[in-house]
């Protein structure tokens, strides 16, 4: 029996029959990921198997290194046929590893491939999957029609001109929509060269940057109605840690000038200015029915010495162990509550073991007359988390605190176009869940309760939460 087979990951009776009766067929609500626009709208054609799968891959290069791979076989000029090589000799190593069953996954599903990848089959593999990528001519577009995907929600700079996005939208040969998603993190960088950066351009956009908070605020508002006009449904925020400190407008502006001055600016003073700029981008939020996204909890760019060679977002980034995280998320969302301008939101924690103070933190935060279900949403096991044991953990502090019904489910987070069995990776586990609790007597054997909760999961929920 080849590896990945029909009941992959499905140990008992009652997840094989929801998962191949409702979790299978069901097609994927890709809400969060990090693609490249302009490869879905030039219908990116993909040299070779090496460029598909390793190319910005920070998840195998991680895994590489640890492997004892040297970095020119991972981000430097070795050969495509090296670099997989390379790979290969890693992938069988990976065992216990979610790599390990994403890697067999997409062999299966997008190249038909059964073999395990080893150091030994490489060069077959490597020769049958490009063979296939030309025959198939599995194009960006190609992949995310063949994973069944209905929506493509991409992570996109609040400068960007949205030209892919245009041109995607203007195409009616794709009828997948992809939309564009605010990720404003440059102007929340008021410490470092980014906010220059950032402010720079804006000025090309504007003719010129913003002399005061007030007119940053405004400016990101205008940015915010033109990603709006372009479809947008979410936004997107990454904090080191949350953060919630008052401050009055006077002290906001003093620091907003110290940041235009290049001066240094303290911890205190950037958490007083973070609070205040989430909570003026939640109300821009709200009042157009976005959800809020916010993943927090990553230290990032850790190893110093190849940061500088190599630049961010890597493979050197790891879990933060902040304090104070519960406390500032509940005085974060209650200051937005107070003014009646608390968005849909989405809380991500990338340390699993706050699970619980963010389960217990959002279900403070649900009540809306807008019959939103699950206003706030405790998010899918992320990153480091997007295991097996970490999407159960999730699972499980979620129905602890809140509606495991209305969990909006698995988030792609991804740069690469074959990540899309991720989905099916979390449904088995999801369906293994749910058949084991009802096999042991703590779920009840109801057909349509169960079918409502497995389609609810992976796909209904996502729909109706981020309509507008």
């Amino acid at each position: 029996m080849a590896f990945i087979h029909d009941d992959f990951m499905l140990t008992n009776e009652t997840a094989k029959h929801l998962y191949h009766t409702y979790a299978e067929k069901m097609p994927i609500f890709d809400y969060h990921c990090h693609l490249i626009p302009d490869w879905i709208a030039d219908d990116h054609e993909f040299s070779d198997i090496t460029e598909l799968w390793l190319a910005g891959d920070h998840y195998k290069w991680r895994a590489m290194r640890a492997n004892g791979v040297p970095e020119n076989m991972i981000t430097g000029d070795a050969s495509p046929e090296e670099k997989f090589s390379a790979w290969a000799e890693t992938a069988e190593n990976t065992i216990g590893n979610p790599l390990f069953h994403w890697t067999q996954l997409e062999l299966k599903r997008y190249f038909d491939i059964d073999e395990l990848l080893t150091k030994d089959n490489w060069k077959e593999i490597y020769e049958q999957a490009n063979k296939v990528l030309k025959e198939k001519k599995l194009t960006a577009r190609k992949l995310i029609e063949m994973s069944n995907v209905t929506f493509v929600g991409t992570t996109d700079n609040p400068t960007d001109s949205l030209k892919a996005h245009d041109k995607i939208l203007k195409d009616k040969k794709f009828d997948i929509k992809v939309a564009p998603s605010f990720r404003p993190d440059e102007a929340f960088h008021i410490d470092d060269n980014r906010f220059a950066g950032f402010l720079e351009r804006m000025e090309a956009i504007f003719g010129n940057h913003p002399t005061s908070y007030k007119e940053l605020v405004e400016q990101l508002e205008k940015r915010v109605d033109f990603f709006d006009k372009h479809g947008t449904l979410a936004s997107d925020h990454a904090l080191e840690n949350m953060v919630y400190s008052d401050a009055s407008d006077n002290e906001i502006e003093q620091i907003f000038q110290k940041a235009l001055k290049q001066e240094a600016i303290s911890k205190d003073e950037k958490e007083k200015y973070l609070t205040r700029i989430l909570i003026d981008l939640g109300e821009m939020y709200a009042d157009r029915g976005w959800a809020m996204q916010i993943h927090f909890g990553a230290l990032r760019n850790n190893n110093e010495y190849w940061y500088d060679r190599l630049g961010p977002d890597v493979g050197f980034d790891s879990i933060h162990d902040s304090v104070n995280d519960g406390r500032n998320l509940n005085l974060l969302l209650n200051a937005m509550e107070r003014k009646q301008k608390l968005p849909k939101m989405i809380i991500y924690n990338l340390n699993p073991t706050q699970n619980h103070v963010v389960a217990s933190a959002v279900a403070n935060f649900q009540v809306n007359n807008e019959g939103i279900k699950s206003k706030v949403q405790f998010g899918a096991g992320w990153w480091f988390n997007d295991t097996e044991q970490g999407m159960l953990r999730q699972m499980e502090a979620l129905a602890d605190h809140g509606l495991l019904m209305n969990f909006v489910g698995m988030l792609t987070d991804s740069r690469s176009f074959v990540s899309y069995p991720r989905h099916e990776y979390f449904r088995r586990i999801l369906c293994n869940y749910v058949g084991e609790q009802v096999e042991s007597g703590k779920f009840p054997n109801e057909e349509t309760l169960l079918q409502r909760l497995i389609e609810n999961v992976c796909y209904n929920n996502a729909v109706n939460y981020f309509k507008k």
